[in-house]
């Protein structure tokens, strides 16, 4: 899978009426041997903002699943692994915020669409859509520089 196919994607995937979770977290499962269904069902609550509570991004928190299944430890006692796997965390949430000035789906959806879009779920394609887009295409950048496929 190429950036740019793993972007088209979870691009599909959310046009199709996948949450932003999903989206993210079935573009890259079969990478991990996680079944598309089980993917489906594990990020399915996490959209709008972790069950639409409008907290913490789902592109981010489907990608957040992801980096568990590329860096995630087995052992509670590899402290070094799961720290890693944090770092991974930090960094992707980072980038995101540089690039849209929040990882908050509240205020990026606030930013970009008015109450009545929001109402009308037109801030999917204000600005979901592309927060999907370059998450993903961040995520298929971080795992390819640690060799991760």
């Amino acid at each position: 899978m190429t950036k740019q196919e793993s972007i088209e994607r979870a691009l599909a995937l959310f046009d199709e009426g996948y949450a932003c979770s999903q989206s993210i977290l079935m573009t890259y499962a079969g990478l991990f041997d996680l079944d598309e269904d089980t993917a489906k069902k594990i990020s399915s609550t996490f959209g709008g903002g972790m069950g639409r509570l409008r907290q913490k991004c789902g592109a981010l928190t489907g990608s957040f699943m992801v980096l568990g299944l590329a860096y995630g430890n087995r052992d509670p006692k590899d402290m070094e692994t799961k720290l890693t796997a944090y770092r991974k965390v930090r960094e992707l949430n980072q980038l995101i915020e540089e690039i849209h000035g929040s990882s908050n789906c509240f205020e990026l959806i606030s930013k970009h669409a008015t109450e009545a879009q929001i109402t009308e779920r037109k801030h999917h394609k204000s600005i979901c859509r592309q927060v999907v887009a370059d998450t993903a295409g961040a995520l298929f950048d971080m795992l390819q520089k640690e060799s991760q496929f």
